[in-house]
């Protein structure tokens, strides 16, 4: 039965909501936590494809990276449970000289802050990867401690972790409204019933503008489908040299999968919707791209396919932090496809926003709403496939 009253109310049981509900449950918080659909992490984070890197183009991401994967290494130790971390690196393999051109400007800056990523020449990438076709390819960034993770035990981490510390934590409970009185909070209302609060958490995901209508704020985070293919085991897939591989141009990528291979090509045409359906136009697409750069693929048979949603922002950057015009309510979304991997620290900050007055262990005054109510975007994330 849901409470008749919380301190604190987070809607979004994925990633952001789980890591947040934790971090708020932790410090001694009240803390309600309502995911609409029938388990935790089911939306975005159970379909993303588990990548985790330190590789992005503005400071305020690198910095997002260095603090989640200091979490993750001590995630199995706090918090009981193993992420599945393998740290096989991330390999962008580029096609346009200006794509060139801003990732040698990405290493120097990864570089400035201690990440030890690097730029790779033709010479270098084909001698690594013998088994892609690297036609047109003019060079590549790679970090090795970049990799993968299991987003199903980073939620369910997460959601244990603020059970035991007393939060209440509820499935099939959307949220269909928010009573907001002048600019305060009043209550969240679900089919399940009413939960009077004065502070909200926005950790919807794609779900989040309309969160958002309800509190009276436009949240500029829009759902666009993405599509991701898993193989069956392929036997000749064990002898490869394994990396993330990333076709930056393409938006074409790689990676182990059990004994299979995990593929996915983003849609640079794809509309704006909640449509979660496979297109089988589009998989034919990204399969023939796919087996063209990896021909090894034409022996494989496709194992599975779904599809889910990316969180886009106009800026390729989250919004993190307090939203204007209403009091006490945060937003922890619009990720634009790297949310996954800043889970862990993206928690910690609301944490700190709600209870402290600001974050502070990563300064994110470049990741706030306000930036929207100047003209023009100020620095927008390059690296988003």
């Amino acid at each position: 039965m849901l409470p008749k009253s919380s301190d604190i109310v987070i809607i979004g049981g994925g990633v952001m909501g789980a890591s947040a509900a934790y971090h708020l449950a932790k410090r001694g918080a009240q803390v309600t936590l309502l995911e609409k659909a029938p388990s935790f992490g089911e939306a975005s984070t159970g379909k993303c494809a588990g990548g985790i890197r330190h590789q992005f183009s503005t400071e305020v991401n690198i910095r997002l990276s260095i603090e989640s994967f200091k979490m993750m290494a001590r995630f199995p130790d706090e918090l009981g449970q193993e992420l599945g971390l393998n740290q096989i690196g991330y390999l962008f393999l580029l096609e346009k000289e200006e794509s060139l051109t801003q990732f040698k400007k990405n290493v120097a800056l990864q570089n400035s802050l201690e990440i030890e990523s690097l730029v790779l020449t033709p010479a270098q990438l084909a001698a690594r990867l013998p088994y892609l076709n690297l036609e047109g390819v003019i060079g590549g960034a790679f970090c090795s401690a970049d990799g993968l993770a299991d987003p199903h035990s980073m939620v369910q981490g997460y959601i244990k972790g603020a059970k035991r510390l007393g939060a209440s934590l509820f499935t099939d409970a959307p949220v269909t409204d928010i009573e907001v009185v002048g600019e305060k909070i009043k209550a969240v209302v679900t089919p399940q019933g009413k939960i009077n609060t004065d502070t909200v958490v926005v950790a919807a995901g794609a779900w989040s503008g309309q969160i958002g209508e309800m509190l009276g704020v436009d949240i500029p985070v829009a759902p666009v489908r993405r599509q991701i293919a898993v193989t069956r085991p392929l036997p000749e897939f064990k002898s490869l040299d394994w990396t993330f591989i990333l076709f930056f141009d393409q938006s074409l990528y790689f990676h182990p999968e059990g004994e299979g291979l995990l593929t996915g090509m983003s849609n640079p045409d794809e509309a704006v919707s909640f449509n979660e359906d496979v297109d089988p136009d589009w998989t034919l697409k990204h399969i023939e791209q796919a087996i063209y750069r990896f021909p090894l693929l034409e022996k494989a048979q496709l194992l599975t396919e779904w599809a889910g949603l990316y969180e886009v922002t106009p800026d390729h950057q989250a919004i993190l932090g307090r939203l204007p015009g209403v009091e006490n309510a945060v937003c922890i979304a619009g990720f634009s496809g790297h949310g996954f991997m800043h889970g862990p620290i993206c928690g910690l900050l609301m944490a700190e926003e709600l209870l402290d007055g600001k974050a502070h262990t990563v300064n994110i005054d470049d990741l706030r709403y306000e930036r929207f109510e100047k003209e023009g975007v100020d620095v927008a994330e390059f690296n988003v496939v």
